[in-house]
């Protein structure tokens, strides 16, 4: 897990769902397919949307664009409050 953004309004965190951590050796019992995902919380509505799949694709192509031309805080949270519309679930602290 690796947070990539955080505001007063939101937090990006970049998931590596099957990742194998340093030191440890892959093993092959468990899923093949790497997956990832990116939480962006909306710290204003207390809700948060996971992003996986397709979206996590395309959220991944915004964050290359952002780091070859980097943008103002003002844009990244215009494309942040863009996702957090998808926003259904209450953060939970755990």
């Amino acid at each position: 897990m690796h947070m990539l953004y955080d505001s007063d309004a939101f937090a990006v965190v970049h998931i590596l769902a099957n990742a194998v951590e340093e030191g440890e050796v892959a093993s092959l019992d468990g899923p093949q397919i790497p997956r990832h995902g990116f939480e962006i919380v909306d710290k204003r509505s207390g809700k948060e949307v996971y992003l996986d799949g397709s979206w996590a694709e395309m959220f991944q192509i915004q964050i290359t664009a952002w780091q070859q031309n980097t943008p103002s805080q003002e844009e990244v949270e215009d494309t942040l409050e863009g996702y957090a519309t998808l926003a259904q679930m209450p953060v939970v602290m755990h």
